[in-house]
């Protein structure tokens, strides 16, 4: 990804967060030269330093099949906001585009152990909906057991992250305030947090 210098994102903690909170992401992988994309939800944690990224394909896309085979890239791209000019003090000024993005690189690995796979389900649950794990305890195991055989379970051990903040830190400070009020005072939730994240340069 270009990341220029000012805005690299490099605190490691906040880009966990931040994929944590924004888990959602987009896996990709190359095949024959073509690059193939899932959106998929994601369990982030952090194990013995290192930073995994777990989830699972349906079975019936095969891409799962190509994600141990070369490394893999996961992108994790939210919120993001149009940047009008007329925020800025100069006429001669063109829009732009904030937003904050992670790309993560790494190695995948197909998780077949069913004991796993149902433990990866759970963690998903309680990542998500945790009110929906009661419900999800009390269904039949030969349920469970269906479900558990029509996806590939997964993780990737992150081998190079790169995080960027395009949050207008090359314009000047009014410049910068007129856009975070701006975006704060819209209804959509994604101008919003870009204001929150501009106000509290958090990441």
């Amino acid at each position: 990804m270009y990341i220029p210098k000012i805005n690299e994102a490099t605190d490691r903690d906040k880009i966990v967060a931040f994929m944590k909170q924004f888990s959602f992401a987009t896996i990709i992988t190359a095949k024959d030269s073509l690059p193939v994309g899932t959106h998929l939800p994601f369990i982030v944690t952090v194990r013995d330093e290192n930073i995994v990224l777990t989830s699972h394909f349906a079975k019936a896309n095969s891409q799962w099949k190509d994600i141990e085979s070369h490394p893999v890239l996961v992108i994790f791209s939210e919120p993001h906001a149009y940047i009008s000019p007329t925020h800025y003090d100069k006429e001669l000024n063109v829009p732009t585009w904030n937003y904050i993005s992670v790309h993560a690189y790494g190695q995948g690995k197909v998780i077949e152990d069913k004991e796993q796979v149902l433990e990866i389900l759970n963690a998903t649950i309680d990542n998500y909906e945790t009110s929906y794990r009661q419900k999800w305890d009390n269904f039949p195991d030969d349920y469970k057991t269906k479900m558990a055989n029509g996806i590939v379970a997964f993780e990737i051990i992150v081998t190079g992250l790169q995080a960027k903040k395009k949050l207008s830190q090359n314009k000047t400070e009014a410049e910068r305030q007129r856009i975070i009020d701006a975006l704060s005072r819209s209804n959509d939730t994604n101008e919003k947090l870009i204001a929150d994240y501009m106000q509290q340069n958090i990441i």
